[in-house]
């Protein structure tokens, strides 16, 4: 047995700072250990005391009559790094410290977690500012949460891990009030040792754990934390995440456009998806979807039934369901006829959805009826069964009649409770049938079991390539020729062009590369060249002269710097722009693929993938993120259009993202826009080209 399966299942706990007064912070964990039925030994450590109750109490962990397993550390943090040198040298498996006045507070406080790190020597610890964990699976609560005053909680499949202690508090209480059956719950907060993907990865060994829901600050090891969530996935276990701090305040700028556009929360949107992990908008969501991911229920399409004895509930439910991209159709003609045979009279609507039962509620037969025809038709993928104010009579023939229903399927089915009724909620989801209060519970449930089903993880990236010479290059910011030649070597194709300095220069260059030109500043400096009259396009050999001696005079009025170089570029024409730039942050390296041109920041419409360890992305991912754009119609031949070279611009994308992959470190912003996608003539791909480049190297 590891050190993590010793603290979530330990024979004997030390309480070191343990006090005789239950109300007290300190007094809590021995009596909660009791209250909860605690099967191990207990051993409370406080020289000032000589029993807590029943239990004798030691003077020091150097008494203990053997080395426990676990050890809560209840000290302050000016001392609690003594106690855990003392639980370390007896050789115990884990300390929870669940002292403040750790990183969270300064210098100081980051100086005391160093000193509590290296008392624990080899020794795991949970924590510091931790409210502990609680695991319901075989009746052993290591916490002072205040939630644990409760009597009885459900147990069931969902584990829970959360960077906040209150947090915990507050999951397991709303679990319990609302049926929800939890596992194990770890608050790891300051993750001095222990954080995220330990416990993830436990969890997906844990044979009692179906589902994991994460409270996420901040993910401190991207690589392990990918790791963990990739394992849960191979082990079948969904992964469910509210990520708080979502603000886009914290982004920041940049030169090129690739960081605005990125932002800090969607590169946790990026990682997540590229691992599988569903993730909340909100934080009711996070029970919300994990116990309806925890009855092992996929959804493999879009259409749902929706059953109710009352139609303005029916018609919230339909309503919302349907803003989500969910279908609700009515009843096929074989579904509509099982259903009239059912209920004589005139109170059923059975030709529209919602299906209008009107007796339903006071009729369990004819509610597990109608229950068995909407779950056995080819019309439906799921089932929304609206709970009624005529059920609270009885709940129990109500809950009964539905969960009867679900062995003879293996379609999703939720309820919604339409009077505020919590215990008819949690009556039902005890029973297997997640309830839920609100209309946008029950899409958030079934939006999360249509991904779970389609979730496929990132694959590990594509083939290797072979690496590019790259010694020669110098460091900062690039100028846009110097850019696009870095670009060219690493394999996308950018567009013809020539350095100049003076107009006699600029008309030789446009006679060279004919046709319409397009005349640019060059400069490393400026790198938003239309924004100070830098950019002039559709020019020839017989104007372009006079227009640079008139661009070089606005651009110095407006920067008052008088430009020196300029770039003649071929003009492209009859392509869709796109932008392809990278990002990094503490998540790691990510590409970004959007709209592109002037208008790339105004209308944002942009994915991102993360690289994965090593190496850039396959095709597979390029050309998912292709279609994932709005805008991918543009690309695909719109409305007559001619379709564009997808598999040039998947090309690029992959060799963009191996130049990004081998520089590393050494690039810091990397970007061109627009990217000039061709279009498709004759069945033969014109291919894309790079038509303006930023790069920035450390």
């Amino acid at each position: 047995m590891n050190a993590i399966a010793r603290l979530l299942q330990p024979r004997s706990v030390a309480v070191v700072g343990a006090s005789a007064d239950a109300t007290k912070t300190a007094g809590r964990p021995v009596s909660y250990l009791l209250k909860h039925g605690f099967a191990g030994s207990i051993y409370p450590v406080n020289p000032k005391v000589e029993r807590i109750g029943e239990l004798r109490c030691y003077p020091d962990v150097a008494s203990l009559p053997e080395a426990p397993d676990v050890g809560i550390v209840l000290l302050g943090a000016e001392r609690a790094h003594l106690a855990v040198r003392e639980l370390a040298a007896r050789r115990c498996a884990a300390a929870i410290v669940l002292a403040s006045g750790y990183t969270e507070t300064g210098e100081e406080g980051a100086r005391r977690q160093r000193q509590l790190m290296e008392a624990a020597g080899g020794m795991r610890i949970l924590g510091p500012n931790t409210i502990g964990l609680v695991n319901l699976s075989d009746r052993i609560v290591l916490s002072a949460t205040g939630a644990l005053e409760m009597q009885d909680f459900p147990v069931g499949g969902i584990g829970v891990v959360s960077q906040s202690g209150g947090i915990l508090g507050a999951l397991l209480s709303r679990a319990a009030a609302r049926g929800i059956g939890l596992s194990k719950l770890v608050s790891t907060s300051n993750e001095v040792d222990l954080e995220l993907a330990d416990f993830i990865d436990h969890l997906a060994d844990d044979e009692a754990t179906r589902v994991i829901a994460l409270y996420i600050e901040t993910v401190r090891d991207p690589v392990r934390f990918r790791q963990a969530c990739l394992k849960a996935a191979r082990a079948g276990k969904p992964v469910v995440a509210f990520k708080v701090g979502r603000s886009e305040a914290g982004a920041r700028a940049a030169v090129s456009h690739t960081g605005a556009l990125a932002g800090a929360d969607r590169m946790y949107d990026a990682l997540f998806r590229q691992v599988g992990v569903l993730r909340a908008q909100t934080f009711g969501e996070l029970l919300d979807i994990a116990s309806a991911l925890a009855t092992g229920r996929r959804l493999r399409g879009t259409r749902v039934a929706i059953l109710t004895s009352t139609g303005g509930a029916g018609t919230l439910v339909s309503d919302d369901l349907g803003l989500a991209g969910f279908d609700t159709p009515a009843p096929d003609a074989a579904t509509a006829e099982a259903l009239r045979a059912l209920q004589t009279g005139d109170h059923a609507v059975l030709d529209r959805n919602p299906i209008d039962v009107t007796l339903a509620g006071l009729k369990p037969d004819l509610l597990r009826g109608a229950i068995d025809v909407l779950l056995a038709s080819p019309s439906y993928d799921a089932l929304v069964v609206i709970v009624g104010s005529s059920s609270l009579a009885m709940p129990e023939l109500l809950a009964g009649a539905i969960q009867d229903c679900l062995p003879r399927s293996d379609k999703p089915v939720i309820a919604y409770v339409s009077p505020h009724a919590p215990e008819v909620g949690a009556l039902l989801t005890r029973r297997g049938v997640p309830a839920f209060a609100a209309a946008e519970s029950c899409t958030a449930a079934l939006r999360a079991m249509r991904q779970a089903a389609q979730a496929r993880p990132q694959a590990e990236g594509g083939a290797p390539a072979a690496p590019v010479a790259i010694d020669d290059l110098p460091a900062g910011s690039l100028d846009e020729h110097q850019a696009k030649q870095l670009f060219a070597r690493f394999g996308v194709p950018c567009a013809a062009e020539r350095v100049v300095a003076t107009p006699a220069e600029a008309e030789a260059a446009a006679r060279e590369l004919g046709g319409r030109v397009v005349l640019k500043l060059l400069s490393a400096a400026i790198t938003h060249k239309s924004d100070v009259g830098g950019v002039a396009v559709g020019l020839t050999a017989e104007n372009i002269g006079a227009r640079l001696g008139a661009m070089a005079a606005e651009v110095e009025a407006r920067t008052g710097v008088l430009p020196r170089r300029f770039l003649v570029q071929q003009m492209v024409e009859g392509g869709t722009e796109l932008i392809l730039g990278m990002h990094r942050d503490a998540l790691g390296t990510a590409i970004l693929l959007g709209m592109g041109g002037v208008t790339a920041e105004l209308f944002k419409d942009t994915t991102l993938r993360l690289l994965p360890p090593t190496g850039g992305l396959g095709r597979d991912e390029a050309l998912a993120m292709a279609r994932e754009l709005r805008s991918w119609p543009l690309l695909d031949g719109f409305r007559g259009r001619p379709k564009c070279d997808v598999e040039a611009l998947v090309d690029a994308i992959v060799a963009f993202s191996r130049m990004a992959a081998q520089l590393g470190e050494r690039l810091v912003e990397a970007e061109i826009n627009p990217l000039f996608v061709l279009p498709v003539v004759d069945g033969q791909g014109r291919g894309v080209r790079a038509a303006d480049g930023v790069v920035v190297l450390a």
